[in-house]
């Protein structure tokens, strides 16, 4: 049944830690935020270990057609009399394992931290995590450390106690051990929403008790709707550690009856052991939650001490928060912020910021202003109705579950309290340093004797927007300028490298704009690393100019060299915020005998895979003879000229999107790029401000060498009139 109900559902689970679980005895401890965890969690736990998983319910369940049902499937009801006695017999033997979830029951507001100890809130109150599970390991321990000693010295108390736990032989039980097995269930997203399951019982029930509808709408959109369940399995605490007492040996080895439910005299020293432990897996358990977006954006908002959040400000923050929070180990997070972050600056493709923030308008945690995010601090701080939380108030909830993570907490306060202005150094600071990091990484990588240029020819670089030419070294004089700045994303084309745009970068420079030229993804280095890299990769590499100058300047321009034409121009198409741009011989359609060669090299690698597949070393690369020899590749990879076609289907679906003022230039003898290609580029754009300039150049590359300065000048002036197009505004 609960299989069925694992392949109906949309909830997308990831277990991580499996190599943790031990031999032996185990109770797995785990945090309980769903009725789901109950019925999914020890059918996934099944799945790993060789042996039953059974698990402890609460009473009230126990009712009717699910009293059988979970009965049938292992539960037992923690008011059953024979349940601490039934735990340790199948602990001590092995043939079971159990699953308990110290809260005691589900904690649906995730408040578990107070005054930094544990302390679970719930709608009668506060009480301390549970110790049974501790207990129960300690007692199962006990009588086993017992046996093993009275084997010898009084088998007839043996006898009497294996009797006691319906136990056939001694032999069941000496090698085993008992561990107690963290485990940590994060859900995300979390949205508490209307569903099939929720509309139904509204149709059937006149007046549906609140309790149920938060249930029914918070896990009935988990299942149905699609929620990603990433379960961490920790490092097994050994039970054995916490019995070495001289004291609690004493009653190992006492000659006296011992029967279950006596007191020992050692009682208080176990109850101390326990209550360590229990600190031991609270610790662990909730030290491996799953860190998502969710999490960071509502931390964030909560922490910063302003009612109005520029959101712009909130994605910067985050996107620090995000990368210096991944680099610090002993943290797990969600596989979508272990990716690049950069997206959070730029077209929030995956929706992480958009999500959010929609779903704190529709609680009325949030109102949105413009850019301006209007916090609704008596919602956000007020105090949590438990049995409605998860509906009401989804940002606390998200808060509260990393409260325990306290190198998180304290990276996003530090975060949360800096100035604007700080945050937009640190930004461009990360990447940049990035930047420059993947591109040693790279070139060392990827270095090819007598054919990869020195590595100035590859290296990205940023111009001041001043007089002098200097590059910057630091970014703490920035502060002062950063207002009414322009800056200029610069990208160089195919095969090429950041050198082939620096005239062009300097002549914008003396013009007062700031540029910043990226080194596109597998260039710079040799034409091997080009052959691995995807379009997407070459987007990143865009993203990543722009997220350094709109974190540096007031207003941004986007411009490119052929490819990265293609490039700027998708850029264009995806970030609004960007407010002009230019693309010089963009290939929307090529001529070069490269690219009509790709389909015959194709066709000439399947026909020697079939005819001689063994012998046979696929064609991947076709001579280049550039114009620019000192920047550019000798050798095409096939592959790259593929990514080059793809890029540009994706541009030219999009074309229409654009709607910021524009401008295309394009030499009329180009050799690569067929003109009427541009002129179809220029027709499709969305822009009404927009101009085709065709220059009687017979080359490609003509933002280099005689005549260039035409084109530089007509792009300045082209970036100047944006510029006062928009201070009018």
């Amino acid at each position: 049944a609960i299989k069925g109900l694992a392949k109906l559902s949309k909830a997308r689970m990831y277990i991580h830690g499996e190599d943790n679980i031990p031999s032996g005895s185990k109770i797995f401890v785990i945090n309980h935020f769903t009725r789901m965890e109950t019925l999914l969690v020890p059918y996934q736990i099944d799945r790993l270990i060789d042996v039953p998983v059974w698990s402890l319910a609460d009473f009230g369940l126990f009712k009717g057609a699910l009293a059988n049902f979970l009965d049938k499937v292992g539960a037992i009801s923690t008011t059953n009399p024979d349940r601490d006695l039934l735990i340790v017999k199948s602990l001590l033997t092995g043939e079971a394992a159990w699953v308990i979830f110290p809260e005691g029951r589900m904690v649906k507001n995730k408040k578990i931290i107070e005054k930094g100890r544990f302390m679970i809130s719930y709608a009668g109150g506060k009480h301390p995590p549970h110790t049974g599970a501790a207990t129960l390991a300690l007692r199962t321990e006990f009588y086993r450390q017992r046996l093993r000693y009275l084997s010898k010295e009084n088998p007839n108390e043996v006898k009497r106690l294996l009797d006691l736990f319906k136990i056939d032989s001694i032999n069941d039980i000496m090698n085993e051990s008992t561990s107690i097995v963290p485990v940590n269930l994060t859900y995300y997203p979390i949205r508490a929403q209307e569903n099939i399951l929720s509309r139904l019982a509204l149709r059937l029930v006149d007046k549906v008790p609140s309790r149920m509808l938060d249930e029914i709408m918070t896990e009935g959109t988990m299942l149905f709707s699609g929620v990603d369940i990433d379960i961490r399995i920790g490092k097994p605490i050994q039970v054995n550690e916490y019995l070495k007492n001289p004291r609690i040996h004493e009653d190992i080895v006492s000659k006296k009856q011992i029967n279950f439910e006596d007191s020992l005299p050692s009682i208080n020293i176990m109850r101390r052991s326990a209550l360590k432990i229990m600190q031991h897996y609270m610790t662990a358990i909730y030290g491996m939650t799953t860190i998502n977006h969710d999490h960071l954006f509502a931390s964030m908002i909560r922490m910063m001490p302003f009612k109005k959040i520029d959101s712009d400000d909130l994605r910067r923050r985050v996107f620090l928060s995000a990368v210096d929070g991944f680099e610090k180990n002993g943290m797990n997070f969600h596989s979508s912020v272990e990716m690049d972050q950069t997206h959070l600056i730029t077209d929030d493709r995956y929706h992480k910021f958009i999500d959010f923030i929609k779903m704190a308008q529709d609680k009325d945690l949030i109102k949105l202003k413009g850019k301006m995010i209007i916090k609704n601090r008596s919602r956000i701080g007020s105090i949590l109705e438990f049995h409605t939380a998860r509906i009401d108030n989804p940002i606390a909830i998200s808060a509260n579950e990393v409260e325990p993570l306290q190198m998180l907490q304290k990276c996003i306060k530090k975060l949360a309290w800096k100035s604007k202005s700080l945050i937009q150094i640190m930004v461009a600071e990360k990447i940049m340093e990035k930047n420059l990091s993947e591109y040693h990484t790279d070139y060392e990588r990827f270095y090819v004797k007598g054919e990869s240029k020195e590595t100035s020819v590859g290296m990205p670089f940023l111009l001041k927007g001043r007089k002098n030419l200097k590059n910057l070294k630091g970014y703490k004089d920035i502060l002062p300028g950063l207002t009414k700045t322009i800056g200029v994303v610069l990208i160089h084309g195919y095969m090429a490298a950041p050198l082939e745009v620096r005239a062009l970068a300097v002549y914008l420079s003396k013009r007062g704009y700031w540029v910043y030229a990226p080194r596109v993804k597998g260039h710079g280095t040799s034409p091997d690393d080009l052959a691995k890299c995807t379009y997407q990769d070459w987007v990143d590499s865009v993203d990543d100019g722009y997220a350094i100058l709109s974190s540096l300047c007031d207003m941004v321009v986007v411009g490119g060299f052929s490819n990265g034409a293609g490039l700027a121009l998708d850029l264009a198409s995806r970030v609004k915020q960007i407010k002009g741009v230019f693309a010089v011989c963009p290939p929307l359609k090529l001529k070069d005998y490269a690219a009509v060669f790709v389909p015959a090299v194709n066709s000439w690698n399947k026909l020697m895979k079939k005819v001689r597949p063994a012998e046979s070393a696929p064609m991947e690369f076709v001579p280049n003879h550039p114009e620019n020899p000192h920047i550019n590749y000798t050798r095409n990879p096939i592959s790259g000229i593929h990514e080059l076609e793809r890029l540009m289907n994706a541009v030219e679906d999009n074309l229409p999107k654009i709607t910021m003022p524009a401008l295309v230039v394009q030499a009329r003898g180009d050799t690569v790029v067929n003109p009427k290609g541009s002129k179809k580029l220029y027709e499709r754009l969305g822009s009404t401000d927009k101009e085709y300039i065709l220059f009687n150049f017979n080359r490609h590359g003509i933002l280099l060498g005689e005549g260039s300065e035409k084109v530089h000048n007509v792009i300045g002036d082209f970036i100047e009139n944006v510029s006062i197009a928009e201070k009018r505004k």
